[in-house]
């Protein structure tokens, strides 16, 4: 098979910030050991010697060490960026400069260069895609039919994306297996409760320095994400409203101590509103006319649509930048709405994303994701595959073994017991 070779070799901001991305990647690595552990063993085995794999993550640290361990794994990998916000410029530049790693991504790009990018991407006609958000499994199934029987498979990392792998494969368009790294234990209770939990506070508190104790914080959707922003939120003293569409989570955050309401209550009582539902338009006009003036609306979802800006600025008769990633909307009715970071990632945008030590556990699930299907290249159908559970306990005794934190083990007259239907009480 004759390969098309990728015509520009990167496209990124600026090369020379090589060196501050590189002091960067070592302080990230410090906190990832897990990852460096598995980046050890792919130098030695290879396990994708051969293969090209495109990655479409945010550009950060984190993601850079797991790049390095894809390459050292034998991969022919590149880069692109999930988010036109979420790229750090240094980081992108150390990959191309040191790691010859090329990368696509720049902080700010615009829609027509995200896309472009993804497009650049599919020119490296790979056999692995890690997607987060699944824009270019979406975009490779629409328009690049005659890749298809180049895919070995796919990993992704998003609770939208997985939606998405869900519809293809409802609509019988999914003709390869995907890897849910999403639900990994190892990943959603400690990415999107922790990770997503800290950082998102970060971006706000970056982008505003607005004190949050004695705040009303609306958090929307109580997913892992949410249940990870309401509980930071709490603890730096804010009153947490909640506001969800499923009953079973509604319950649980009302037992966990929320109040619970509908969005259309929660609106005129809000000082700050952060969506994380994977939805779209969960803030919409209705809620605009109704909140306090100076209210600020983030996001923490995967997508910039979970925040009807259309509409918010239908009703604007200004718009203006009050801070970096901070815009102030006035509205018609003389109040104002403050939106950060354009409605996108906010974690991301204005902050640096999750901490290293959580992302060490998510990207091993990446990395030994994609490993998984080299090794059962042939043997998965078409379909969506969680991560086999015996790498989930490999990557948690790897992450207790780095914390110094020893744990039991079961005796053989437990094993017995438990294996048994014949011993009881």
């Amino acid at each position: 098979m004759t390969v098309t070779p990728i015509k520009q070799k990167y496209d990124i901001k600026d090369i020379s910030l090589a060196s501050v991305g590189q002091q960067r990647i070592d302080w990230a690595a410090r906190e990832m050991p897990v990852l460096r552990q598995i980046t050890e063993r792919f130098a030695q085995e290879k396990p994708f010697a051969g293969l090209r794999l495109v990655a479409c993550c945010h550009v950060t640290t984190e993601t850079a060490n797991l790049a390095i361990a894809l390459k050292a794994g034998g991969a022919d990998a590149v880069l692109i960026a999930s988010n036109p916000l979420s790229t750090q410029d240094d980081v992108a530049a150390c990959l191309v400069a040191n790691y010859g790693i090329p990368v696509f991504a720049i902080k700010g790009e615009d829609n027509d260069t995200y896309h472009r990018h993804v497009q650049t991407a599919l020119d490296h006609k790979p056999n692995i895609i890690i997607d987060d958000g699944c824009d270019v499994v979406a975009t490779l199934v629409k328009e690049r039919k005659h890749q298809l029987s180049d895919i070995i498979g796919t990993t992704e990392e998003t609770t939208t994306g997985i939606v998405r792998l869900q519809a293809m494969l409802k609509d019988g368009v999914l003709s390869f297996p995907a890897i849910n790294v999403n639900d990994a234990e190892t990943k959603h209770f400690f990415d999107n409760r922790y990770g997503t939990g800290q950082s998102t506070l970060d971006g706000i508190i970056r982008a505003t320095n607005v004190l949050l104790a004695g705040k009303t914080v609306v958090v929307a959707g109580y997913g892992w994400c949410g249940k990870g922003v309401a509980m930071r939120s709490r603890g730096l003293g804010s009153n947490v409203i909640v506001t969800e569409i499923n009953p079973v989570r509604a319950i649980e955050a009302a037992m966990d101590g929320f109040r619970v309401m509908p969005m259309s209550e929660a609106a005129s009582q809000g000082d700050v509103f952060v969506t994380v539902t994977g939805s779209m338009h969960v803030i919409r006009a209705e809620h605009f006319e109704m909140m306090k003036d100076g209210a600020m609306v983030c996001n923490s979802g995967h997508f910039d649509i979970e925040i009807d800006l259309k509409s918010l600025g239908a009703k604007a008769t200004e718009v203006k930048d009050v801070r970096n990633f901070t815009q102030q909307y006035k509205l018609k009715n003389g109040k104002s709405v403050v939106v950060l970071g354009e409605g996108r990632l906010v974690n991301l945008a204005a902050a640096e994303g999750h901490p290293s030590a959580v992302m060490d556990m998510s990207f091993a699930n990446q990395a030994l994701g994609c490993e998984y299907l080299v090794k059962n290249k042939g043997q998965l159908a078409p379909g969506i595959y969680s991560i086999p559970e015996e790498l989930d306990q490999d990557i948690a005794a790897l992450k207790l073994k780095a914390m110094g934190i020893s744990i039991d083990s079961l005796t053989d007259e437990q094993i017995n017991y438990i294996n048994s239907w014949t011993t009881g009480t």
